[in-house]
């Protein structure tokens, strides 16, 4: 099994973190290890493990490196037709990614597990699949890769998460993404809508069917289980890989709402009439003039933006 570490020095708090990793991996010389500075780097030091036929690799980074990971290795192919396993590493300011694989808080002790898991011959047990997002936008269709999209509300609030810590990259990380979201939520709970909160206008389908209410506070989507600080905030049925979550402008009773969206479990009033839709789809087309955001990677506001965002590729990710 040849296994690869790809560090990102610019992912928040990653270059100590970069430094005590490779400083244990002097030990194991048969890992292949690259580091970028920025994400212009990625496609060169992808190409780099593919020529060295990597198997598993591990991505010390945050939730941004992995996008950029994803997007290099699904969507311009830097490993041609494989698609090597990935092990997301706690390096970066957030990661829910790896959060929730259940990755160690040490990303030394995550690479030491996953070395000797491939040693041992147990690696299987450290799998777990996941779909991928896939986010196309603009009139020349880009695409990102990630596994969390956020619009209206999430958006603005990442936007003002890095001008309120840009200092500090830790807060901007979980600790700021939730503290600026429970504030959000306290806000819209006492029936605040102005600023930050006002609603944007979005034309939505989801796998082809049009969405009725034309305003919403706040769009999610992912194909992870749990988001940053514990929150499950789908309940949507249905087999499609994409689950999305949107809160109206015309959201009755939010206050009320809120603690059982968060956990997954919402009260019986909380349905699209009362200005609430959770689905699972595999396909959400969306034009609006508001940002968006794919694993904390900012996508600025465009007038009349489309974005398509579907989950076909399955990634085998790995337990670090």
């Amino acid at each position: 099994m040849r296994i690869g570490l790809l560090s990102n020095l610019r992912a928040g708090r990653n270059i100590d973190s970069v430094s005590e990793v490779l400083q244990f991996l002097k030990g194991h010389p048969d890992v292949v290890t690259v580091e970028t500075d920025s994400a212009k780097a990625g496609p060169e030091a992808l190409a780099e493990l593919a020529r060295q036929e990597v198997e598993l690799l591990a991505v010390n980074g945050g939730d941004g490196t992995l996008s950029h990971v994803l997007t290099e290795i699904l969507g311009h192919r830097a490993f041609e037709d494989r698609v090597p396993m990935v092990a997301p590493l706690r390096g970066g300011r957030t990661n829910m990614s790896a959060l929730d694989l259940g990755a160690h808080r040490n990303p030394v002790k995550g690479m030491a597990d996953l070395i000797a898991a491939a040693r041992e011959g147990t690696l299987k047990e450290r799998i777990a699949p996941r779909q991928v997002l896939r986010a196309e936008y603009g009139t020349s269709r880009e695409i990102l890769y990630g596994m969390f999209f956020g619009g209206g509300m999430i958006f603005k609030a990442i936007e003002l998460n890095h001008r309120l810590f840009k200092q500090d990259a830790r807060s901007q990380g979980v600790f700021g993404a939730t503290l600026i979201t429970a504030g959000l939520i306290a806000r819209a709970c006492v029936g605040q809508t102005g600023g930050i909160l006002e609603a944007n206008k979005v034309q939505m389908m989801l796998d082809g069917e049009p969405v009725a209410s034309g305003e919403f506070r706040m769009i999610i989507a992912s194909s992870l289980t749990r988001l940053f600080a514990g929150m499950r905030p789908f309940w949507g049925r249905g087999p499609g890989g994409v689950k999305l979550t949107a809160i109206t402008s015309t959201s009755e009773r939010i206050s009320a709402a809120a603690p059982g969206i968060l956990r997954g479990h919402p009260r019986p009033f909380v349905s699209e009439e009362s200005g609430y839709l959770s689905r699972n789809v595999d396909c959400a087309e969306m034009r609006f003039d508001c940002g968006f955001t794919v694993d904390g990677e900012l996508v600025g506001p465009e007038a009349g933006l489309s974005v398509r965002l579907t989950a076909d590729d399955t990634v085998q990710f790995v337990r670090a």
